[in-house]
């Protein structure tokens, strides 16, 4: 793997838990507005959290063709 391939999967592992954190954070704050919602919200989170991982392990393994 070159040196733009290392940084690429950096920057995808970066991108990949900035943006898990974020939908954890917003979810938490949603189920503390409106608990009643918490499942809705829960599943919602899971699904989004799913494709973000995919599209960041998709991501890394590019890397390895760059």
């Amino acid at each position: 793997m070159s040196g733009i391939g290392v940084l690429g999967a950096g920057l995808a592992v970066l991108g990949v838990g900035l943006g898990i954190g974020r939908i954890g954070g917003s979810a938490m704050e949603g189920i503390a507005r409106q608990p009643e919602a918490a499942d809705k919200i829960q599943t919602a989170m899971i699904v989004a959290a799913a494709l973000i991982e995919g599209a960041g392990l998709f991501a890394i393994a590019s890397t390895f063709w760059a």
